[in-house]
């Protein structure tokens, strides 16, 4: 792996803003991290869309990591909720893993991210007709981990739109939902990118996976402050935006290409 000293600085710093940017609204929100990473890198910075991939799903072992730590000392995190997502996240996200060359995944994506559309759609009018009511206890917990698991390691994302909107959707506390997801996550990406880590070698991490390692970091204790902060009101509208806009995208994507 080069060391740190042999990068150049100017070729970092768009890497380190786009880390920076994405983690904010992740570890606020609980979600977005990889889709706008990889929506900036492809579309924006000309990354080839493997190299894309392959440099988030690294770094994101890393800002989960810090993310859930930080969300843990805020006091965001749900510990019964924790362990109910926990295992079926896990086990969903070795199955995708397992089965992707055998499964067509795109086949599948253009009809997730409708719905996901959908939700964010739902999430919005929820949240500007809100009114206060008591924290409900979620009834449909581990089959959100065991397929939002799933598709994050076959599809290439999902963990966080899936299980985030649809938590969010039945009532539970949204900066309980962010700390959850977020803290679960990281277990779910370490699992997932083992084989791939072992497979490349340490060795791969190029420019833009230290980039974006470094914005992410950084911003990974702010994203727990606003998660902390942020009325209920305002966190169902701006995940619902960002739910709905990154969805649509995809969503034109998958069936335009």
């Amino acid at each position: 792996m080069p060391a740190l000293t042999d990068f150049d600085l100017a070729a970092l710093l768009p890497f380190i803003a786009v880390g920076f940017g994405a983690q904010l609204v992740d570890g606020a929100l609980g979600m977005a991290f990889g889709v706008i990473c990889n929506v900036l890198l492809v579309g924006v910075m000309g990354v080839a869309p493997a190299r894309a991939s392959a440099n988030v799903h690294i770094v994101e072992t890393f800002t989960t990591a810090v993310s859930g730590i930080s969300h843990a000392l805020h006091g965001n995190i749900d510990r019964r909720l924790f362990l109910r997502l926990l295992i079926p996240g896990v086990i969903g996200g070795v199955s995708g893993a397992y089965v992707l060359t055998n499964i067509d995944a795109d086949a599948v994506k253009p009809y997730v991210l409708g719905y996901l559309v959908a939700i964010g759609i739902y999430l919005l009018v929820r949240g500007l007709m809100f009114t206060p009511r008591g924290s409900q206890r979620p009834k449909v917990v581990e089959p959100l981990g065991l397929v939002g698991g799933f598709l994050d390691a076959a599809g290439g994302g999902g963990w966080g739109p899936i299980v985030t909107s649809n938590l969010l959707v039945q009532g539970v506390e949204p900066r309980r939902v962010v700390g959850t997801v977020s803290a679960v996550e990281f277990f779910l990406t370490a699992t997932v990118s083992a084989t791939f880590i072992y497979h490349l070698g340490l060795q791969d991490f190029a420019t833009a996976t230290v980039g974006l390692l470094i914005g992410g970091v950084l911003a990974a204790p702010l994203g727990a402050v606003m998660a902390k902060r942020i009325p209920m009101n305002v966190m169902l509208i701006l995940v619902g935006a960002v739910l709905t806009i990154t969805s649509t995208y995809g969503f034109i994507r998958a069936v335009l290409m």
